[in-house]
Protein backbone atom coordinates (compact mmCIF):
# COMPACT_ATOMS: atom_id res chain seq x y z
CA UNK A 1 0.00 0.00 0.00
CA UNK A 2 1.49 3.35 -0.99
CA UNK A 3 1.17 6.55 1.03
CA UNK A 4 -1.73 7.94 -1.03
CA UNK A 5 -3.71 4.74 -0.48
CA UNK A 6 -2.96 4.85 3.24
CA UNK A 7 -4.13 8.47 3.47
CA UNK A 8 -7.26 7.64 1.47
CA UNK A 9 -7.96 4.77 3.90
CA UNK A 10 -7.59 7.11 6.90
CA UNK A 11 -10.00 9.59 5.34
CA UNK A 12 -12.60 6.97 4.44
CA UNK A 13 -12.36 5.25 7.84
CA UNK A 14 -12.99 8.55 9.63
CA UNK A 15 -15.85 9.32 7.25
CA UNK A 16 -17.56 5.96 7.77
CA UNK A 17 -16.68 5.65 11.49
CA UNK A 18 -16.44 9.22 12.80
CA UNK A 19 -14.97 9.80 16.24
CA UNK A 20 -16.56 12.25 18.70
CA UNK A 21 -19.61 12.77 16.49
CA UNK A 22 -22.65 14.17 18.25
CA UNK A 23 -23.10 17.31 20.30
CA UNK A 24 -23.48 17.45 24.08
CA UNK A 25 -25.51 20.70 23.97
CA UNK A 26 -24.70 21.86 27.49
CA UNK A 27 -23.46 25.20 28.76
CA UNK A 28 -20.04 23.69 29.54
CA UNK A 29 -19.20 23.52 25.83
CA UNK A 30 -18.49 26.38 23.46
CA UNK A 31 -20.45 25.96 20.22
CA UNK A 32 -19.63 27.25 16.72
CA UNK A 33 -21.54 26.63 13.48
CA UNK A 34 -19.93 27.20 10.08
CA UNK A 35 -20.93 26.26 6.56
CA UNK A 36 -19.42 26.23 3.10
CA UNK A 37 -22.20 27.29 0.73
CA UNK A 38 -20.14 26.53 -2.38
CA UNK A 39 -19.97 22.85 -1.45
CA UNK A 40 -22.94 22.40 0.87
CA UNK A 41 -20.82 21.42 3.87
CA UNK A 42 -22.43 22.36 7.18
CA UNK A 43 -20.53 21.78 10.44
CA UNK A 44 -21.17 22.28 14.15
CA UNK A 45 -18.28 22.04 16.59
CA UNK A 46 -18.35 22.03 20.38
CA UNK A 47 -15.23 22.40 22.47
CA UNK A 48 -14.68 22.04 26.19
CA UNK A 49 -11.65 23.87 27.55
CA UNK A 50 -10.72 23.57 31.21
CA UNK A 51 -7.58 24.94 32.84
CA UNK A 52 -6.06 25.76 29.46
CA UNK A 53 -6.55 22.21 28.13
CA UNK A 54 -8.80 21.11 25.28
CA UNK A 55 -10.70 18.43 27.21
CA UNK A 56 -13.21 17.46 24.52
CA UNK A 57 -14.08 18.29 20.93
CA UNK A 58 -17.36 17.14 19.38
CA UNK A 59 -18.74 17.71 15.91
CA UNK A 60 -21.89 17.14 13.95
CA UNK A 61 -22.87 18.15 10.48
CA UNK A 62 -23.25 17.10 6.92
CA UNK A 63 -21.04 17.34 3.93
CA UNK A 64 -18.56 15.57 1.72
CA UNK A 65 -16.20 12.85 2.89
CA UNK A 66 -13.30 15.31 3.18
CA UNK A 67 -15.26 17.68 5.42
CA UNK A 68 -16.80 15.07 7.70
CA UNK A 69 -13.71 12.91 8.06
CA UNK A 70 -11.56 15.96 8.73
CA UNK A 71 -13.85 16.91 11.64
CA UNK A 72 -13.39 13.43 13.11
CA UNK A 73 -9.60 13.59 12.80
CA UNK A 74 -9.53 17.14 14.18
CA UNK A 75 -11.51 16.11 17.25
CA UNK A 76 -9.02 13.34 18.01
CA UNK A 77 -5.86 15.33 17.27
CA UNK A 78 -6.79 18.36 19.39
CA UNK A 79 -8.26 16.59 22.43
CA UNK A 80 -5.87 16.65 25.37
CA UNK A 81 -3.69 19.43 23.98
CA UNK A 82 -3.10 22.79 25.63
CA UNK A 83 -4.88 25.68 23.96
CA UNK A 84 -1.50 26.92 22.71
CA UNK A 85 -0.63 23.52 21.23
CA UNK A 86 -4.09 23.25 19.64
CA UNK A 87 -3.65 26.61 17.91
CA UNK A 88 -0.22 25.57 16.61
CA UNK A 89 -1.61 22.26 15.31
CA UNK A 90 -4.48 24.09 13.59
CA UNK A 91 -1.97 26.37 11.86
CA UNK A 92 0.15 23.37 10.86
CA UNK A 93 -2.95 21.75 9.35
CA UNK A 94 -3.68 24.89 7.31
CA UNK A 95 -0.12 24.83 5.98
CA UNK A 96 -0.33 21.13 5.03
CA UNK A 97 -3.55 21.48 3.04
CA UNK A 98 -2.04 24.46 1.17
CA UNK A 99 0.96 22.31 0.24
CA UNK A 100 3.42 23.90 2.66
CA UNK A 101 5.58 22.23 5.26
CA UNK A 102 4.11 22.26 8.77
CA UNK A 103 6.15 23.43 11.73
CA UNK A 104 5.82 19.97 13.31
CA UNK A 105 4.50 17.17 11.09
CA UNK A 106 4.42 14.55 13.85
CA UNK A 107 1.96 16.39 16.07
CA UNK A 108 -0.56 16.39 13.21
CA UNK A 109 -1.14 12.66 13.64
CA UNK A 110 -3.72 11.37 11.16
CA UNK A 111 -4.37 14.93 9.96
CA UNK A 112 -1.32 14.54 7.72
CA UNK A 113 -3.59 12.39 5.53
CA UNK A 114 -5.10 15.60 4.13
CA UNK A 115 -1.86 16.74 2.49
CA UNK A 116 -3.23 15.62 -0.88
CA UNK A 117 -6.00 18.23 -0.64
CA UNK A 118 -3.48 20.78 -1.98
CA UNK A 119 -4.00 19.18 -5.40
CA UNK A 120 -7.72 20.05 -5.25
CA UNK A 121 -7.96 23.74 -4.25
CA UNK A 122 -11.77 23.66 -4.11
CA UNK A 123 -11.51 20.99 -1.38
CA UNK A 124 -9.32 23.07 0.95
CA UNK A 125 -12.42 24.75 2.38
CA UNK A 126 -13.98 21.32 2.91
CA UNK A 127 -10.95 20.05 4.82
CA UNK A 128 -10.57 23.16 6.96
CA UNK A 129 -14.21 23.92 7.84
CA UNK A 130 -14.29 22.10 11.20
CA UNK A 131 -10.77 23.33 12.02
CA UNK A 132 -11.89 26.93 11.40
CA UNK A 133 -14.92 26.36 13.65
CA UNK A 134 -12.68 24.98 16.38
CA UNK A 135 -10.23 27.85 15.95
CA UNK A 136 -13.11 30.34 16.26
CA UNK A 137 -14.39 28.57 19.39
CA UNK A 138 -10.94 28.75 21.00
CA UNK A 139 -10.70 32.49 20.22
CA UNK A 140 -14.17 33.07 21.69
CA UNK A 141 -13.33 31.14 24.86
CA UNK A 142 -10.09 33.10 25.23
CA UNK A 143 -12.00 36.36 24.70
CA UNK A 144 -14.61 35.38 27.32
CA UNK A 145 -11.85 34.70 29.85
CA UNK A 146 -10.48 38.25 29.56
Amino acid sequence: MDLKELYRAVIMDNYKNPKNKGLKKTDRYHFVHLNNPSCGDDMNVEILIEDGIVKEVHHDGKGCSICCSSASVMSEVLTGKTVSEAKEIINDFYEVVKGNSPEDEERLGEAIAYMGVKDFPARIKCATLSWKACEQAIKEVESDEK
